[in-house]
Parts: C-alpha cells; structure tokens; sequence
C-alpha cells in the first residue's frame, strides 16, 4: 500500500497549527512532525472535515495557509520591521474562520464572543494595572522626596504633608508640624543656624547621590532598557519595529522603581514620560494572555495605543488628553476601534488613580486652577510671546542636547555611565539646595507658580503692598515689596539652572521624563513676564488697552499664575510639537477650560516658531540618532527621484540573490541561504527570463528546509520546486521537495518609473517592509525600508 500524506491546516479558533495527516489502509492519524515531503511530494489540500474549505486566505497570494511551523509568538527577529498587511491579513482570515464556526455549535459560539470582548477585557487590565502602578509611583515619589529632608517620627512611612495630617497640625510648613522632624531637629539642632543649615544640606545631597545610584545600578544591571523616557522608542514600536524586551516585565518593574528614585534624587526629569512607557509594557505583558493580540505584532499595536493613552491618563490626570496624545503623537495604526479602546482604557485608569488619590486632594487634575478674573484681550500680545519663548527654547534645547549626546557617544563619557549619573546628580544636589525654588520638587513648584495670590499668602511671589476689598471680594493692586524681587532674582536663577541641567540630565541610564522639566521652565518664565505685565497695568492704570479692559485704577485684572500655565504650555510644545492633544492635556491638568485660548495661542506659536528653526520634535531627533527605521507621516517629500534611484542591487553591485521556480537544488538553496542574510527572496521562472513569479521568507524557508532534513531521502541534488506545475520527471531521482505553499504569489510590486513619492506613502500606509522593482514582469531589484530612510535622510541633507 502505498502512503499517502497531505498537509492539513488545523485552525482551533486562536492559533493555527500544521500537522501532516497519513493515510493508511484508509485510517487517518496525525504526525505533526513529519517532514516536507514524501515519497509523492508534499502539496497543501483541505479536509472538509477538519477545515473551512470555503474560507481561503488570499490576501497574501497564497491558499488557506495563515501561517507557516514556526507558529507566530517568534515569526519576527530582533531589530526587525513586521508586516502590517500580512499580519492584518491573517487576523482577519482568523476572525472569518471563527465566525464561520460560530454557526455550528455552542462552543463554537462561546470562542466566538470571547474573540469579540477579549480586547476591551484587555485594556480593562491594562488601565487597572497602570492606574495602580501610577498611584504607587506617585506615592513613593512623594514620601521619597520629603526624606531629604526630614522624616516623620511616629509613621516614617508618611511623608510630610500626611504626618501633619495624622498629627491633626494645620501648618505644615518646615518646622511647623509638631510630628515632622528636620534631619538637623534629629540630632537636637534646632532653629535656621549655619550649623542646621549645612546639617541639612548635607543630608539633600547624601540622598540624592544613594537615590540617583541605586537607580542607575537598577537600570545597568537588571534592565538596560529601563533608562530614559521611552517616547521615542514607543512611537518606533509602535510603527512596526520591533525591540525585545524594551516592553518586557523586568523593563516595567525597574522603570517603575527607578523613576521614583530618580525623580527623588532631584534630578532635572520627571516620572510622567516613563509612565507612558511603564503602561505599554502593561499592555505588552496582558496581551500575551489573549492570542489575538500576542500572536499577532499589527493587532498587538492595537493595545499599545491604547496602553500609550492610559500612560498619560495616570501621568497628568488627563485621560481625554491621553487619548488624543496617542493619536497624534505616537500611534501609527489607529483604527476607531483603537479609538473606542483607547478611551476605555485611560477612562478606566483615571478612575483608578481617583480612587488612590496618591495627591490627596480628591481630584484627577494635578494643578487645579480656581481664578476670580478672566483674561483680557490685551493678554494676547504677551501669550504670544510666551510662545515665542516656547519655540526658542525648544529648538535651542533640542540643539544642545543633541550635541551633547552626539558628543557622550564619541567620548569616553559612554563608558562610565554610573559615574555619569553621580557626577550630575552631585553637581545637581550642590547648586539647586540654596536656591528655595530648585530645592523643592518640580511638582510643588508648579503649583506655587500656578498659584493666585491671595489675601492670606505671604510666600515672596505675593509680596505686594496691595489691599483687599472688602465690599466686593477683590485684591487691589500694589506695588510690588522687596520680597518679589528677591523672588524674580531667584526664580531668573532657576530658569537659567533648570534649563542648563535639562540638557545634560536628559539622555542618562536612568529613567527620566522631559515633560515636567519643560513643563517648569515654561512656567518660571510665564510666571515671571505675568509679573512685568501685572506692574505695566499697575503703573500705566491710563494706557489704552489696560483702562479699557481693566476700568478703575487700582483694580486686579492681571493674574501672574495664567502666566505661568500659559508659559509652561508653550515649552511642552516648543519641544514636543504637540498642539491638540496639549492643549486638551494642560486644561485636565489645571481644570482651566475657560482659559483654553490661551493656551492654542501659545501652542501654535511655539509650534511654527520651532518648526522654523529645528524642524521636528526632541524625539523626531532621538529617533533620527539612535537609526530607529521610522517613517513619519506627517513628513513630506517633494523630490522628483523615482524607484529606480532608489532599488538594490545598484550598478556595479552583485547581482539580486533570487530563486527559481523549478531548477534548484537543495544544496543549492541551502548555500544562498548561507551566503546572505536577506529577509526573503524573489521567486522568478529562470535566471535566463527574470520574470517574477512571488517572493518567500527566509525564515519560512530555513524551517521548511530544516524540517526537509530530517528525511533521510531528502539529499543535496533534491530539486526544490517553487511553483504549482511541476516538470516531468524522467527515471528514479532524489526524492523532490514542493514548496509553493510557503510562496507569496502576489508581493507588493512596482515598475522601476514609479516616483519615489508614491513608493513612500506606499510604505507609511501599508505598513510594507519591502516592495519589488520590475520593468514588463521582469525582476529589477527591490526597495526596503531601510532603503527608504536612507533616500529620504540623504535627500533631505543635500
């Protein structure tokens, strides 16, 4: 009896798997190990009893085969680009298959609906974890911060403001809580001495050398992957790129731990940039439990984005904000349906962080904004120039720190990373203790800055010889004491140190955030110009504009803080080139909707004087040095180069390494195998013709041959056909090896005239990794991604 094997498709709802169904004496049994071939040639049929018949994959030129033996948790290598139509292509294959089987039975069905709400059951996890994860990180951030410079002595797990609290003390300034000691109190030194004051200036800066170390030693040794933001390399991932481990549960936990140490430490950073990242490797790490996501590199993007929106829900208290940053600023692929998740998700995480209340003020917005005056018409002129201000400071910041990392990488500063990292964090701790406005957190002075004076305050940014009138409930205005411009001068110090050491802190093995530190400066100089103008309208009450909208002299139209939120908003954008999502993120954060025209002033303003100066944002330049393969969308090419320019192999090149369809050798295969690295290969009819016939992937081919291998009848001289009609064979050979079923019959081509324009929206919105160059069905070459960039990069630098 002579044997007979098929290759059977076997589909169960969630993965695909391939077995090969022997038949003997007319009993079927499964080897799911068998070999490519037999003694009659292998070839794909379908069992009607096991398969869809009817449902075909023919997205990819190819029968009802989704995918290949090596299943899909590893079809891609690391650094690599996946396939979006291919692996879009085969979800929805899937989703037929299983909505095809519904119809037969109540298992069937139940795969079905789990199919149907496994996703939104997956970013509910993902926003309930990062909701958590944020209100811990917030937590120990804040306790972590006040132990540099005192503890609580009855809990020491409180920090300051939750000791007073417990103690029932309403002051709770520096030395006015009666259960918070200072470390110079601990050790029976009391008052504002020379003695105290270098006791606790020592203790700043011991702290934040052990934070900043340990963070750094966390990073170098458990997680490498764990420093920096992560924005940039979200928004690569999330174009198709992928890098293992950079979204992995070791990555999560030390960016978790690490950011609180290093915002802790002091450091010019902050923890909102690496939540967004801590929220995708939530994503990343959930949607492996659920096939449809983690089988599949195109649909797993789907939950990133999603994960990406919940980040900067939990990072701002801004989930609608979230939503629209991932949107515009990262996503590559966002259907509604991402859309629908995405605000599901950072709905859900927001609602978490709510119930942590990790700030204690029973409220989503960080800075809640509550001012008695509107803004005035006149206010405009100075918006506009706090945007100026905006886009100044990011092209310069972009600018010097670009130089700066390019001058780390080609010095000996790369190889000490650790002493890096102390070395700022000294330099940091020294100069930023005597100044009262750098000693504390960045949080705590954004929210003095964006603070209204009132009639109670006595900080130096309210020192006005102002009154209160009682009739009407308004502050008069003043001339300003000697305690404001001391204030100024201090503040002048601080933006000139926050942006100094902004420069060189970004880009150091430890987790570090860029929003708050923009966020800081921007606020510092709206806080500062808000006061210039405040004192024109005081000491010009008769100017036209300022009579007209502000009437009485004497009266307070003028509110610094607006200033400051303006000013902080137009520094984000000056460096990030956001604007809708920005403006929405800066109106949750602060509660302040009726002051949103502020802010797309300023917004915009940043935006084009930026573009004009640094085209680009700091992570468009991040990406650009560390050679991420990222085709931005909003990016235009107005040159007149077409595919031919671009194609490999150039002239005086090796020629294309190609297949034939019927005239090779297994050793043959084997050896170009070995002698390139190609991802796949063009499948053509002969050498002589060159007329395309499909394209195969390296690593599909690697297992077939391997599997091939193991069947001893399988030799060097084996011919290995490519294509569906197989030549006649004359007398007893080598036992044949088929192989059309792992053959795109229909890749993406293109003739070697098509403008180089089209080629490369052609790559941005399929999603292509390569395309192929003929001329009249005859191969011509082939254009990568990687070829893409480069023609863009070197165009661009003409």
């Amino acid at each position: 009896m002579t044997e007979k094997d098929n290759l059977l498709v076997r589909f169960d709802g969630e993965t695909e798997t391939i077995s090969y169904k022997t038949s003997k004496n007319g009993v079927f049994q499964e080897d799911p190990v068998r070999p490519f071939g037999d003694e009659d040639m292998l070839d794909i049929t379908t069992d009607a009893r096991m398969d869809v018949s009817d449902l075909r994959d023919r997205s990819q030129g190819v029968s009802n085969l989704m995918s290949t033996a090596t299943g899909e948790q590893n079809q891609y290598d690391d650094f690599h680009t996946i396939d979006w139509l291919k692996d879009l292509g085969r979800d929805r294959f899937r989703h037929r298959v299983i909505e095809h089987r519904a119809k037969e039975n109540i298992w069937h069905r139940l795969r079905y609906l789990h199919d149907a709400w496994s996703g939104w059951v997956c970013v509910f996890l993902v926003g309930l974890t990062s909701g958590c994860v944020a209100g811990v990180v917030d937590i120990s951030a804040s306790w972590l911060t006040n132990l540099k410079e005192g503890i609580c002595a009855e809990q020491f797990w409180f920090n300051q403001e939750h000791c007073c609290w417990s103690a029932n003390d309403n002051d709770t300034s520096v030395n006015g809580c009666s259960q918070w000691f200072t470390w110079p109190e601990l050790f029976g030194i009391y008052g504002d001495g020379a003695g105290a004051y270098l006791l606790r200036y020592m203790f700043y800066v011991i702290w934040a050398l052990i934070f900043s170390s340990l963070a750094v030693l966390l990073v170098r040794v458990f997680a490498p992957y764990a420093c920096g933001g992560g924005i940039a390399e979200i928004k690569t991932i999330l174009s198709g790129f992928i890098i293992r481990g950079y979204l992995g549960k070791w990555t999560l936990l030390i960016k978790a731990v690490g950011v609180v140490l290093s915002t802790s430490a002091g450091l010019c950073l902050g923890k909102e940039g690496p939540l967004v990242h801590v929220a995708c490797c939530c994503g990343n790490i959930f949607a492996h439990f659920f096939p449809k996501y983690g089988r599949n590199e195109a649909k797993k993007r789907e939950i990133l984005s999603a994960a990406a929106a919940a980040g900067v829900s939990v990072a701002f208290g801004a989930p609608i904000g979230g939503v629209l940053f991932s949107l515009e600023e990262v996503s590559y692929y966002f259907p509604m349906k991402t859309l629908w998740r995405s605000f599901f998700c950072a709905m859900v995480a927001a609602f978490v962080l709510r119930s942590i209340n990790p700030f204690g003020n029973n409220r989503v917005a960080i800075f809640y904004l509550d001012y008695d005056v509107p803004w005035f018409f006149f206010e405009l002129v100075p918006f506009m120039i706090l945007g100026i201000f905006g886009g100044l400071f990011g092209a310069f910041f972009i600018r010097a720190n670009s130089w700066w990392v390019r001058f780390k990488k080609a010095s000996s500063f790369s190889k000490y990373p650790v002493s890096e990292v102390l070395l700022i964090t000294l330099l940091t701790a020294l100069v930023s203790f005597p100044n009262p406005y750098t000693r504390m957190s960045t949080l705590t002075l954004m929210e003095r800055l964006f603070a209204q004076c009132g009639p109670a305050d006595e900080s130096d940014l309210c020192s006005y010889n102002r009154t209160f009138n009682q009739n009407d409930g308004k502050m008069q205005l003043g001339a300003p004491t000697a305690g404001l411009s001391h204030a100024m001068g201090l503040l002048f110090l601080a933006l000139l140190f926050k942006i100094a050491f902004t420069i060189f802190t970004m880009g150091v093995k430890v987790p570090a955030g860029l929003y708050i530190p923009s966020l800081a400066i921007g606020a510092i100089a709206g806080r500062m110009l808000g006061v210039g103008v405040e004192q024109l309208v005081y000491h010009f009450p008769n100017f036209a504009p300022f009579k007209t909208e502000c009437g009485s002299a004497g009266s307070k139209c003028v509110t610094p803080g607006l200033y400051a939120v303006v000013g902080a908003c137009a520094a984000l954008a000056g460096v990030t080139r956001m604007t809708v999502s920005l403006v929405v993120m800066m109106f949750e954060v602060t509660g302040g909707l009726p002051y949103i025209v502020p802010l797309m002033v300023a917004t915009m303003m940043a935006k084009w004087v930026g573009d004009a100066i640094v085209p680009g944002s700091i992570y468009d330049r991040q990406i650009v040095m560390n050679n991420y393969p990222f085709l931005d969308n909003k990016d235009e090419f107005n040159y007149t180069t077409i595919a031919a320019d671009v194609m490999q192999p150039r002239p005086n090149e090796p020629p294309l390494g190609v297949l034939t369809q019927d005239s090779m050798r297994l050793a043959e295969v084997e050896t170009l195998l070995s002698e390139t690295d190609f991802n796949g290969y063009p499948v053509v009819v002969s050498q002589e013709s060159q007329h395309l016939m499909g394209y195969i992937l390296r690593r599909d081919l690697k297992t077939a041959l391997a599997q091939a291998r193991k069947n001893a009848d399988h030799t060097d001289e084996s011919p290995v056909y490519f294509g569906r009609r197989i030549p006649l064979q004359e007398g007893a050979g080598p036992l044949p090896l088929k192989l059309s079923m792992l053959v795109d019959l229909a890749p993406i081509t293109i003739t070697d005239q098509t403008p180089m324009e089209t080629v490369i929206d052609m790559f941005r919105k399929l999603g292509l990794r390569t395309v192929l160059v003929t001329h009249n069905g005859r191969l011509l070459g082939i254009i990568t991604k990687k070829d893409v960039l480069k023609h863009v990069n070197h165009m661009s630098h003409r």
